[in-house]
């Protein structure tokens, strides 16, 4: 009843979509090898980044007598936090290996054979990609920002914990609370700190005492609770004020100079979490929804800030503040129809009306830069936190594009190499992810600095990279061998001059014997030939440049001889004789048109001629050659001799 009430060319439309969609087994199999391949991989990788981002901050953590607790912590939100940037590289590394696998055991042959292309047995893969893809994107959405905000936090509490050990040399340290501390040098191995001045703040600006120590040591005391200062050969200067002085300006101090002097410092020094309101611009540690909402926020508060800025210098640079704006433009229209020489009128006054007058000026215009240069550090700083929620909301979405992205890299190259294992595939991945890194860590830099647009610089590395994904799926859905190794091998081994072996192996199964008698005759013709062609051409002497150059004829009979001389090789590679495929493989690998011409076209040889130095390396080239060819017809006409003794003798 059905058939009858459906037309037959939708039945069969039908059938062939429910074919499309099914799960075959091969989608199944594929599956298999890229799933197990996948999770080792990803493991691997996400290894490989974790040792990356712990070497980064390995001086947070040595040393810090950090508990077991804060460590698992640190490696489990670090590791959350690289899980995107794993997930595409795994990818990557096992479609690579599942395809080269298939390639190299002659299986992907096999499917090809049976009818099914390459995008049909990519396509149990692409659907897994395309969800891992919405796994990413969903775990950088809602699971990497909150992880993001732990570890940063929690790197912010490790740089707190011993400061003894963080702080740097030449430049002031402020960890410690109250204490501004500068050490000039400091010896790592006795922990003693040389040229130190230490800025101690326990009230206001004016209640502050200024050490100077020519070296100290500094160590937590055993509750954890203070900090003890040693300080050797110093001078310690403080104000002495107190309520009985008031606001009077004439406040004493005191000096005291020492040899050798202890100093108790109030400081935690066990691991306390830092409030995190101090990364509340952490572009990393929020989702889209959040970074859309903040940027909102940015926008409005330092858009007010640049109209209150605007109408500052609306008021400070074009009109005063007890004019209105059209009397000043009326005052500046008047002053440019005025015909007053000002130079001269200057002149007139004396010299230190001068000297004030152009001081006056130089003073007005630094302090208005420096006003200028204030506020455009406070705007810029709004615009550095505007683009930083951009790159992160676009990285949310690139992150996730690269796996789909590095899976058309990774599965066509496979199945054109055709090589499995951890060889090829591990070589092949890192160059493809150094080129990815590069592209997108310097569009990251150039877009965070302004200096190119956010969608420009986040999009560098995919958009570089899509062209490569299409060209290498191209090629291999074509069964191209662009990428075949040996190939270019034999390409450059010509270019270069160098011989090609050949290689002659015994049978196991021989259909047909050789024809000793006929192959006889044929060689016996080709020693006349060659000797022939040896006295006709002189291949010993040098070739005349304009024949080479302008009056280029074809010679065709080396390429007869060596079509000859694989015919008689490809016959007696039927033989079980081992002597005959010995003597085979000494038979050399002719060049059959180098000691003829530089280039196949005709213009390219005359170009070559009239530029004098790429024509003379090209003659003494093909000069070469043509000596390389006289030694390889005796050496060919010696074989022969021999091979045809030893047919006779096989008869």
């Amino acid at each position: 009843t059905l058939h009858s009430r459906t037309p037959p060319h939708l039945i069969g439309h039908d059938n062939k979509d429910n074919n499309m969609l099914r799960i075959k087994k091969l989608d199944i199999f594929i599956a298999k090898q890229f799933g197990l391949l996948f999770i080792g991989t990803f493991f691997i990788c996400q290894f490989v980044l974790m040792m990356q981002f712990l070497w980064r901050y390995i001086d947070e953590l040595i040393g810090k007598g950090i508990s077991l607790d804060v460590m698992a912590q640190f490696f489990w939100y670090m590791g959350l936090t690289l899980v995107p940037q794993a997930l595409p590289l795994a990818i990557l590394l096992s479609s690579l290996i599942t395809f080269g696998n298939l390639g190299e055991s002659y299986e992907l042959t096999a499917i090809k054979s049976a009818g099914i292309s390459l995008m049909q047995s990519f396509r149990s893969l692409i659907a897994i990609t395309l969800v891992i893809c919405g796994v990413s994107f969903y775990f950088q959405n809602n699971i990497g920002p909150e992880a993001n905000m732990k570890l940063s936090q929690l790197l912010i509490s490790m740089k707190q914990k011993s400061p003894e050990l963080m702080i740097p040399e030449g430049i002031f340290y402020d960890g410690i609370p109250n204490c501004n501390i500068y050490v000039q040098k400091k010896d790592v191995e006795t922990g003693k700190l040389y040229g130190m001045m230490i800025y101690r703040m326990t009230g206001s600006y004016e209640d502050q005492a200024i050490i100077l120590a020519d070296s100290g040591m500094m160590q937590t005391t055993a509750e954890k609770k203070h900090l003890l200062l040693t300080l050797w050969s110093g001078e310690w200067f403080e104000n002495m004020q107190s309520s009985e002085f008031g606001n009077s300006a004439s406040v004493p101090y005191r000096r005291e100079s020492f040899v050798a002097k202890q100093i108790v410092l109030d400081f935690d020094g066990d691991f306390n979490m830092q409030d995190a309101a101090s990364l509340a611009n952490n572009a990393k540690g929020k989702g889209l929804r959040q970074i859309f909402h903040d940027m909102d926020s940015i926008n409005q508060v330092y858009d007010s800030i640049g109209r209150s800025y605007y109408d500052d210098a609306k008021r400070m640079y074009f009109y005063n503040v007890s004019l209105n704006k059209a009397d000043s433009l009326n005052a500046v229209k008047m002053a440019k129809a005025d015909k007053t020489n000002f130079d001269s009128l200057f002149g007139k006054k004396s010299v230190d009306v001068q000297k004030n007058a152009v001081n006056d000026a130089l003073n007005s215009v630094q302090g208005r830069v420096s006003d200028l240069e204030f506020r455009s550090m406070i705007t810029s700083d709004g615009d550095r936190l505007l683009r930083m929620h951009e790159i992160e909301a676009i990285n949310k979405f690139t992150l996730a594009l690269q796996c789909l992205l590095f899976f058309f890299i990774g599965a066509p190259l496979g199945a054109i190499i055709r090589k499995g294992g951890l060889g090829y595939p591990i070589l092949i991945s890192v160059l493809v992810f150094i080129v990815y890194y590069i592209l997108d860590n310097s569009g990251y830099r150039m877009a965070r600095g302004g200096m190119w647009a956010v969608w420009f610089g986040k999009g560098l590395a995919p958009v570089a990279l899509t062209p490569i994904a299409i060209f290498v799926t191209y090629k291999a859905n074509k069964d191209s061998m662009v990428f075949n190794a040996d190939l270019y091998k034999e390409f450059f081994m010509r270019l270069l001059g160098l011989r090609l072996k050949r290689h002659v192996f015994a049978k196991e199964v021989i259909i047909n014997d050789p024809d000793y008698a006929n192959d006889t005759i044929v060689l016996k013709q080709m020693n006349a030939d060659i000797d022939a062609y040896s006295k006709e051409h002189r291949l010993v002497s040098a070739p005349n440049i304009i024949d080479v150059f302008f009056k280029y004829k074809k010679d065709n009979e080396i390429e007869r001889i060596s079509e000859v001389l694989e015919s008689v090789i490809e016959d007696l590679a039927n033989t079980k004789d081992k002597i005959l495929l010995h003597e085979m493989n000494k038979y050399p690998i002719l060049a059959t048109k180098a000691h003829t011409r530089p280039f196949e076209y005709k213009w390219l040889n005359i170009i070559a001629g009239v530029v004098v130095p790429v024509g003379a390396v090209l003659y003494i080239r093909m000069w070469t050659f043509r000596l390389r060819l006289y030694r390889d017809l005796r050496q060919i006409r010696q074989i022969n001799q021999a091979i045809i003794v030893r047919m006779r003798d096989v008869k």
